[in-house]
């Protein structure tokens, strides 16, 4: 254990730095406003605030191939648009929206967009391949959601698909098409391979379900408390971690885990616990195929100055693990007071580099991002006279990067 502890310090300085080698100035990345989006119950307008629902807003986007799905759970509707805004498709609950006004030409063979019904009930999350397969989370009623026997967990989700056609296909479960429906999903991905991957959270932790191109259950990946690895579990002073995210690899069969480590903060004067400290990040990939872990990638924290009177202290703050790249580059991201520092650390911990993204987060009643396989981070941001959706190219700092 001391032998592993003694690679992990050096590897954390290694990696730390690699990154910092260039000088402490970190650059921001530049903006890129795309396009706006009305309030409404258009086919092209969102419904985010629904007053006669109480709960967290459902409405997020995902950028694949430079088109955006806009997944607006309020309205149980996805906008398929391009990049200037254009409407392509939409998917919708007619039950919950107006027949959308091109539907009626859909016989025209020269019409350019598509509309898909489809009796959504709660949905969710969504994922696209490179198939243009669109996968949605949805949440099944009352009367078809079952209880897990063993956990007496409620399973009442699962994930609808779309096929190239913009057809409904069918639904898949636990164990694939028709299949039990899955506990709560936190998260659906797309390979390279075009093979689906599920992240759930149970009562003991989580666990991934791995499919095929075709949808067939090929692993089931439970991660309990017990399997994370600890390398500090055998220190003196109480340790635990938190398991924060969990990312597939885009080409190979791997996962990522995020995990979080803290100990327990004594103080000095009256010797008893009074909170607790963090110790560090790491990455921990995880080989699908033979069942093990790799040796874990430290990711350094983000420094907080934080001043009081005429004394400045720092504290260290964990980054929020925001995704992967194919070409191999972890993102990370945690909010700052004029925005969000951006950290990408390669996989095999080489480099690591820094930005901030400025964004007036006072002004923005809800965000929610997006990481694409090639490293651009699009956003879609809701303020209160209209909604925006924009994108920071970070792929192109990556491919200079990569080139130098």
């Amino acid at each position: 254990m001391k032998f592993f502890k003694n690679l992990l310090v050096a590897f954390a300085f290694i990696s730390v730095f690699c990154g910092c080698r260039k000088g402490k100035i970190v650059s921001s990345v530049e903006k890129e406003n795309l396009f706006e989006l009305n309030y409404g119950t258009f086919e092209d307008e969102l419904n985010v605030f629904n007053m006669s629902s109480a709960g967290n807003i459902n409405t997020s986007i995902s950028m694949q191939d430079g088109f955006f799905y806009i997944l607006n759970g309020e309205s149980k509707k996805i906008m398929e648009m391009n990049s200037y805004g254009d409407l392509l498709a939409l998917y919708y609950n007619p039950q919950e929206n107006p027949r959308p006004s091109f539907s009626e030409n859909a016989s025209d063979i020269n019409s350019t967009r598509t509309a898909v019904p489809y009796s959504f009930n709660e949905v969710s999350k969504i994922a696209v391949d490179s198939r243009k397969y669109l996968y949605a989370v949805d949440k099944l009623p009352l009367n078809r959601q079952e209880t897990d026997p063993k956990t007496n967990q409620v399973l009442s989700q699962i994930i609808v698909r779309f096929d190239d056609s913009k057809k409904y296909m069918n639904y898949i479960g636990q164990q694939g098409p028709g299949g039990t429906p899955f506990p709560y999903i936190k998260n659906i991905f797309t390979t390279d391979k075009n093979e689906l991957v599920v992240l759930c959270t149970t009562s003991s932790g989580a666990v991934v379900y791995w499919f095929s191109m075709d949808g067939f259950l090929m692993y089931t990946i439970p991660i309990e408390k017990e399997n994370v690895p600890n390398p500090f579990a055998e220190e003196k002073s109480e340790t635990f971690f938190s398991l924060e995210n969990i990312v597939p690899d885009y080409k190979d069969r791997k996962l990522y885990l995020k995990v979080d480590y803290f100990t327990s903060y004594i103080d000095e004067s009256s010797r008893v616990q009074s909170g607790v400290e963090y110790i560090t990040t790491l990455i921990h990939p995880f080989d699908v195929e033979n069942n093990l872990y790799d040796f874990p990638i430290t990711v350094p924290p983000y420094d907080e100055p934080i001043s009081e009177g005429f004394s400045k202290e720092t504290f260290e703050i964990p980054y929020d693990f925001l995704g992967i790249t194919d070409s191999g580059w972890l993102y990370f991201i945690v909010s700052t007071d004029d925005g969000f520092s951006l950290q990408m650390v390669q996989s095999n911990g080489q480099r690591i580099l820094k930005r901030k993204i400025s964004l007036d987060r006072e002004s923005c009643l809800y965000y929610s991002f997006n990481l694409s396989r090639e490293g651009i981070i699009s956003a879609l941001i809701v303020k209160k006279e209209k909604a925006y959706v924009c994108w920071w190219r970070i792929d192109s700092l990556i491919q200079a990067v990569i080139k130098n």
